[in-house]
């Protein structure tokens, strides 16, 4: 864990910094006029800056909605957001200096990351620096000794590329679906999909949906973090969605587009799919990315996939519903290497054969059914394949999970944790006029909204939150060598008895003390339940040949 943080830290920081050319442009900025505000209302759940809010509902989502040109619109959101901003920060920079606590290690990396990174800020369009720098007027002063604000800000906006650059770390494994005509209980078109990015509870924990109003531009909602003007799943108001989806990655040399980016433009500008097509053609990327876009006018939706040297547009063979895991499907990469690999090696190809059967399973889909698919916890067959394998559509790690019916313009947002909680609808057809809203409360159609998951008063969920706890533990002792009890390793498999991992780490533990014949019996357990990836198998296998080699293990 403590190499993959290290490595993190370094391809994120290469991700967000610039040399002077970054430095100039912020120096240009600051000589504009930058309007005064001030907060007109506040409350321990609720803010205020003339008709723009920030509120906290009853669900624990935090409502952001915001109005004006980009300056406005970026100083508007670092003024109300600034504690929210502050807070994941703080998650994010205390979790990477836990595992780099040097000084000196990180003043190296520092220098790495300005060379890489001296040209991003020519792949950003201005309209969006000039946000990102307002908005980073109102950072904390905490990490200014290690990054410039404005720097820091760019940074966060690489978050997203770097964790689909190190998907095979399971940072994230995104998966989608949509239906129309036939397959969807109106006709209509309808949407879902799980963000299973990861980086730390405490960075999930405040879930912001934001609501702008640009001056320029379709209005929009979309759910993200404090700090972050990207968009990785929203709605604009004609009816048109965006996903984002990992594709199969190498680790990025040369900082362009940060994906996000590319999508909160096409959340900001078009209305269809030739709209979105060109906006995402004309931006470099350094990552691979599926983009689901949903369409009102056209009814559907379709896939651009886009890495740093293809781009192609995936409409689905099928008449009536589209689905998406994390590899590609369109014909420029049906012969491309790493996405064979993809295909091959990981869970991506198994949660599209789940997401298939679960289409099989519902005749006509309602925001209520696309939900319960969201959440399912199972494998195929509604197999039991241990609580947060990542073969589950439900991986008990998801930022959020999200709904759409774009012809109605409405939106469901799942509340914490996961997606177990409720899924808070927003009519879109009625959230971007401020004359409707009323002073701290919050802008939800409350009676839309979509029950939270009974598993979260079962005993297995207690279970598996006490898992997640003790899991940390045995990992941090798995790396200092420290002993583990046999009680230990006993509650620890009680709490998630059917995920292979639990036998995995216990037998790797064993085989390190020598105990060759308690690490077999170990491995054999964990090979017989549902292996998260093709690389995990192979591993569980070496060390049963390295065991059955040895001879003594009787």
């Amino acid at each position: 864990m403590r190499q993959l943080w290290l490595t993190i830290w370094i391809l994120l920081l290469f991700s967000s910094c610039t040399l002077n050319g970054a430095l100039k442009e912020k120096a240009k900025f600051e000589t504009q006029t930058i309007p005064e505000l001030k907060l007109s209302d506040s409350g321990s759940n609720y803010i205020a800056v003339d008709s723009n809010f920030l509120l906290q509902n009853r669900q624990g989502l935090w409502e952001l909605y915001v109005t004006g040109n980009p300056m406005e619109i970026g100083l508007k959101t670092g003024l109300l957001t600034r504690s929210l901003y502050a807070y994941q920060e703080d998650a994010f920079f205390s979790k990477i200096q836990e595992f780099i606590p040097s000084t000196k290690k990180q003043k190296w990396m520092m220098r790495l990351t300005k060379i890489y990174n001296r040209k991003i800020h020519k792949y950003i369009p201005s309209e969006y620096k000039k946000e990102i720098f307002a908005l980073s007027t109102y950072a904390s002063p905490r990490y200014d000794a290690l990054m410039d604000p404005y720097q820091r800000s760019l940074f966060l906006h690489g978050a997203h590329d770097l964790g689909h650059a190190f998907q095979d770390l399971a940072l994230v494994g995104c998966s989608s679906l949509a239906a129309w005509d036939q397959k969807s209980a109106d006709g209509g078109l309808i949407i879902g999909r799980n963000f299973d990015f990861y980086a730390g509870d405490d960075f999930s924990k405040n879930k912001l949906i934001s609501i702008v109003k640009p001056d320029s531009g379709y209005a929009f909602l979309s759910v993200g973090w404090a700090g972050m003007i990207g968009v990785v799943s929203g709605m604009n108001g004609a009816g048109l969605t965006v996903t984002l989806n990992a594709g199969k990655s190498s680790i990025p040399w040369a900082a362009k587009t940060p994906i996000s980016i590319v999508a909160r433009e096409i959340l900001q500008y078009a209305r269809n799919f030739k709209e979105a097509i060109a906006i995402a053609k004309k931006h470099p990327i350094f990552i691979s990315e599926s983009l689901m876009i949903g369409s009102a006018d056209e009814g559907k939706a379709i896939l651009i996939e886009m890495s740093p040297h293809k781009f192609d547009v995936y409409e689905s063979e099928n008449t009536n519903h589209l689905l998406c895991t994390n590899h590609f499907q369109s014909p420029a990469y049906r012969s491309d290497k790493r996405n064979l690999k993809q295909i091959e090696e990981s869970h991506s190809t198994y949660r599209y054969q789940l997401l298939t059967a679960q289409l099989q399973e519902h005749d006509k889909l309602t925001p209520n059914e696309v939900a319960t698919i969201l959440r399912d916890r199972n494998g195929l067959k509604n197999k039991e394949i241990g609580l947060g394998n990542e073969k589950a559509l439900n991986q008990l790690l998801a930022h959020h999970g999200i709904v759409f019916q774009p012809e109605k313009r409405l939106v469901w947002v799942s509340a914490n944790p996961y997606q177990l909680g409720e899924f808070v609808c927003y009519d879109l057809n009625k959230i971007f006029d401020s004359t409707l809203h009323q002073a701290g409360h919050s802008v939800s159609s409350a009676g839309l909204n979509i029950p939270q998951d009974p598993f979260l008063n079962s005993k297995s969920y207690q279970d598996y939150e006490q898992y997640r706890i003790l899991d940390r533990i045995i990992d941090h002792k798995l790396k200092t060598k420290e002993s583990i009890s046999e009680s230990e390793w006993q509650d620890y498999q009680e709490l998630n008895p059917l995920f292979w991992a639990v036998y995995y780490k216990k037998g790797k533990y064993y085989f390190d003390q020598k105990r060759y014949g308690e690490a077999l019996d170990q491995f054999q357990r964990a090979n017989a339940l549902e292996v998260t990836t093709a690389v995990d198998q192979k591993n569980i296998a070496s060390y049963i040949r390295k065991i059955e080699k040895k001879g003594d293990h009787r």
